[in-house]
């Protein structure tokens, strides 16, 4: 009988602080070997490594986009839950992982790879503040769950530890699925401060289950520049089929980045602390379509180094979103097809067998834009200098479909991307 490797996925932006993993217990395997500190990987491969996750999550997008409905997601979250289990994959699988997660870089390349990087992305916000009045928190956190007494590779199990700082926590898949599947469902809720909730539905997890992989980031930011509450007003927004929506609109006149590009504007919003921001991607009425099918981690590294520090009468739409998938169809349309066939799948680098195949991949992510920032009341600082007349701002008034990705500023990282079609 086949034993089975199912792993799953979890994004949460929520209020609230969200910690390390808990220290190793009695039920929990650890490698002999430490989370490394990494020295600075050569340019050029942290370059490789941003390139192929950015260059996955837009191929991602055009998988999962669906007609007018609004979408969000994490690529970074997907592409560190499956660059864990990429490193169990032989053979044809992890030539196929590689594909289609973009890995463009040898594995021992690639697992120190993200480690920088996740490492730098944890240092980001220091001294700046969240939306919540609490400080900036920008957190990724990692956990594997096995079958007690089933063999895993010690060498799997030291790229692990090395590269993603997670020791093997162990529970009963066999004889007691249930309380199991409770369980990540309890460490995932507590994770994201409640917000993400049942995230391995009922019947997902049973007694061939051997391995589930998780992966939670947590945002909360404050504005560089914030909206005043008082400015908000009620004002239409419109659907690409012409349905006129009634929503609340944020105004401010303020600074951006900006680009007025071949059938779209773009203004990138900072965070406090300068270190991360929002590129809002606006495209012209009728062209909707036509941007979204040509944006690329190329195109965006172009928009970025376009966008000129220009004055901007902004109005924005304050929304919520909360989004969940079910990626194994288009992980395998990307060409990722023998790890979820249980007859073509080697994750043999797990634990030295063939018996080990993905049964699910599972995304939910939430989001909350409003005066404060991405997810509450924050302190900031403005300085004004002038010493000339100001031109008239430029008008940017976002009240049709629109995409926006939240960014990392140095190394252009994609951590969050956003097709909002519809404001709730």
């Amino acid at each position: 009988m086949r034993k089975i490797l199912l792993v799953m996925l979890v994004l949460a932006l929520v209020p609230g602080v969200v910690g390390c993993a808990p220290a190793a217990s009695a039920d929990e395997v650890k490698s002999s070997e430490q989370r490394q500190t990494p020295a600075a990987p050569p340019s050029n491969e942290l370059s490789e490594l941003v390139n192929g996750n950015n260059t996955f999550a837009f191929d991602l997008y055009r998988q999962i986009r669906s007609d007018d409905e609004n979408l969000f997601f994490s690529p970074y979250s997907i592409s560190v839950a499956l660059a864990m289990t990429y490193a169990g994959a032989r053979e044809e699988t992890a030539r196929e992982v590689a594909r289609a997660m973009q890995f463009y870089l040898p594995s021992d390349s690639l697992h120190p790879a993200f480690n920088y990087l996740d490492q730098l992305l944890e240092s980001r916000g220091e001294g700046a503040e969240g939306k919540d009045g609490e400080g900036f928190r920008l957190n990724a956190v990692n956990a594997i769950w096995g079958q007690k007494g089933h063999a895993f590779e010690s060498d799997y199990l030291d790229v692990l530890a090395r590269n993603y700082g997670v020791g093997l926590r162990l529970v009963d898949f066999q004889t007691q699925p249930e309380p199991a599947r409770v369980t990540i469902n309890e460490w995932v809720e507590q994770q994201t401060e409640s917000r993400i909730k049942d995230l391995i539905p009922q019947g997902s997890i049973d007694s061939l289950t051997r391995l589930v992989l998780t992966n939670a980031v947590y945002f909360n930011a404050a504005w560089e520049s914030q909206f005043e509450e008082s400015q908000t007003t009620q004002s239409a927004f419109y659907t690409l089929d012409g349905t006129l929506l009634t929503v609340p609109m944020m105004h401010q006149t303020a600074s951006f980045g900006y680009l007025r590009g071949e059938g779209f504007q773009a203004v990138e919003l900072p965070y406090d602390g300068n270190e991360l921001a929002m590129l809002v991607i606006l495209p012209d009425e009728g062209r909707f379509q036509a941007v979204e099918d040509t944006i690329s981690s190329a195109e965006l590294e172009e928009l970025v180094t376009g966008l000129q520090w220009t004055r901007i009468a902004l109005s924005m739409p304050r929304f919520g979103m909360e989004t969940s998938f079910e990626l194994n169809a288009p992980l395998a349309a990307l060409g990722m097809e023998a790890a979820f066939d249980p007859g073509r799948a080697d994750f043999s680098g797990m634990d030295g067998t063939r018996d080990l195949y993905i049964t699910d991949v599972v995304h939910k992510a939430f989001v909350e834009v409003d005066e404060s920032g991405t997810e509450a009341a924050a302190a900031t600082a403005v300085v004004v200098g002038q010493t000339s007349i100001p031109p008239d701002p430029v008008e940017v008034t976002i009240d049709r479909p629109f995409l926006f990705l939240i960014r990392d500023v140095q190394t252009g990282t994609v951590l969050f991307l956003v097709r909002t079609m519809s404001i709730a």
